[in-house]
């Protein structure tokens, strides 16, 4: 079975997990090229509980957030992250926020990135428990892509 998933699917996986026991933690973002740092968060958010669900965004709703982007394609994204060890499920949205997805799946566990005030996280109202994980420090996909372009400049300045 694949771990990217229908978001029409979710609902009966999630009722048969939590029928088994399961603590289901969710957390979502772009994971666009994918690095050490998003290991990490994924690798954290893995162990408050049994089940790890990642809400992908969309094509479309990355751009709508981080201009230019994303690099990858959302089945490309979403391949990878199936990869990791980490992730159980990855299901993509297409919303500006993964509040509805949050509602389908009733996580047991919210997790967003430390840079976040609890208060502001999108769907802590609806679920038993939001935690914040720390980033690795200068680590970052905008980073990665800051680091590639001038690099590629400095390249034309020499020519």
């Amino acid at each position: 079975m694949s771990k990217v998933i229908n978001r029409a699917d979710i609902g009966g996986i999630i009722a048969q997990l939590k029928t088994q026991g399961k603590k289901i933690v969710f957390t979502n973002g772009c994971f666009d090229i994918i690095h050490v740092g998003h290991v990490r968060y994924l690798t954290e958010a893995k162990k408050l509980g049994d089940v790890l669900v990642v809400g992908l965004n969309s094509d479309r709703s990355v751009s709508g957030i981080k201009p230019g982007r994303p690099v990858n394609s959302e089945n490309a994204r979403a391949e990878v992250l199936a990869a990791l060890c980490m992730v159980d499920y990855v299901i993509l949205f297409d919303e500006d926020t993964p509040y509805e997805l949050i509602k389908e799946v009733r996580p047991d566990v919210l997790v967003k990135g430390a840079d976040w005030d609890i208060k502001d996280i999108v769907g802590a109202d609806i679920v038993k428990e939001v935690r914040t994980i720390p980033f690795v420090e200068g680590v970052s996909t905008t980073g990665i892509i800051k680091k590639i372009q001038d690099s590629k400049s400095a390249e034309i300045e020499k020519a």
